[in-house]
């Protein structure tokens, strides 16, 4: 698991039925990309963000991958309609298996 990782999401608290939202995710994570070596000679191991996901009350928003070109610390923003209040969950997966979660309720009014 890195170390120093954590999720930033901004959301809306509150919203009108129907609306189209701005959300803004950014994740603290030192990428890897497994081709540079360390001061002894051994290749560090490459570990990088590879998967992102966002569901809102389980229905998927958004799913991208991602590849060793992903800058460090990457910042997703993206748009997404609420049509009743609940909850985003956001998830990055990191190369190494490690899983990092995040969650956002929203009222709909």
């Amino acid at each position: 698991m890195a170390t120093g990782v954590k999720p930033r999401v901004k959301v809306p608290k509150t919203a009108a039925a129907g609306d189209v939202i701005t959300i803004k995710t950014l994740i603290s994570h030192k990428m890897e990309s497994g081709n540079r070596k360390d001061k002894d000679g051994n290749v560090i191991p490459r570990s990088i963000i590879n998967r992102f996901t966002c569901d809102f009350n389980g229905a998927s928003v958004i799913d991208m991958t991602m590849h060793p070109a992903i800058s460090t610390n990457p910042y997703v923003e993206f748009k997404a309609r609420v049509d009743a209040s609940g909850e985003f969950k956001f998830t990055w997966y990191d190369d190494d298996g490690s899983v990092y979660e995040a969650a956002k309720s929203i009222t709909v009014s």
